[in-house]
Parts: C-alpha cells; structure tokens; sequence
C-alpha cells in the first residue's frame, strides 16, 4: 500500500463525513465513448471522427479534489487521460482534413483537462507532503 493511500485512509478519511463512493459521471454530462467500445474506436467520440461541438463544463476545482478518495482521484485521472487522447485524436484528424482552427477546435475542453489533472497532482502533492510531515513528526517524538 502506497503512502499516499495510506494518507487518504487516515488523514482525510477522519475530516470528510460524507463517502466518495459515487459515480465521477453521470450518463448526461460524460463526453468520452462508452466503455464497450474497444481498440481504435476508443479514440472517436460517439463513433465520429469530429463530432459536432458541445458545452462541455468547468474544470474541476482543487477544493472538490481535496474530498475524494485516493482511488477516485485515481479513476478520475483516468478518465480525463482518456478524454485528452480523444481530444488529441480530433485535433489530429481536423489538421488531416485541412480544418481551419476557427472553424473547428477543441482547445477550450484540451485546456479543462489540463487544469484538472494539474490539480490532481497538486492535490497528492499536498497529501505527500502532509504525510511525510507527519510521518517526520512521530520520528522525532519517539526519539525525545
């Protein structure tokens, strides 16, 4: 078991009162391809090559972060690594059939990503730093 879980169970799990045991999506606001689709079509949103554009929604926040588990923060980081790879494939595929930026681009959706996972790291950054200080802490107590 990693510290970082080991942090998640201890630290965190005694300040949240609420569980974490819930879907990050529901079926309305996902955007990514249902789990069914296998190998290359993964990468395609609903089966096309550019879909039409949709709103898509905010970035997470670090303050919504900071209350999930180690292990939905883990499925989450997921979840948006796929999201970006479907991203990265329609800007691919809009550069391929000559689509001017203007016209069509997903750079709006690329950027929540991005925002989103950098704040996940930042949010185990800090449980890792909270950790080691603790950790650091009962070292030099036992010692004295």
């Amino acid at each position: 078991m990693s510290f970082l879980q080991r942090l998640s169970r201890t630290t965190v799990s005694s300040i949240r009162s609420f569980s974490t045991a819930r879907p990050l999506f529901n079926e309305t606001t996902t955007t990514t391809t249902n789990s069914s689709a296998k190998g290359l079509s993964q990468f395609f949103e609903n089966g096309e090559s550019l879909p039409k554009q949709i709103w898509t929604g905010r970035s997470w926040k670090a303050s919504e972060l900071r209350l999930k588990s180690f292990d939905d923060l883990h499925k989450l980081w997921y979840v948006l690594l796929k999201e970006r790879n479907v991203l990265a494939t329609q800007r691919e595929e809009a550069k391929r059939l000559g689509i001017n930026k203007q016209i069509w681009s997903n750079a709006g959706r690329l950027k929540k990503c991005q925002k989103s996972m950098a704040r996940i790291k930042y949010v185990l950054n800090e449980r890792q730093r909270e950790y080691e200080q603790l950790v650091g802490e009962k070292a030099t107590s036992s010692s004295a």
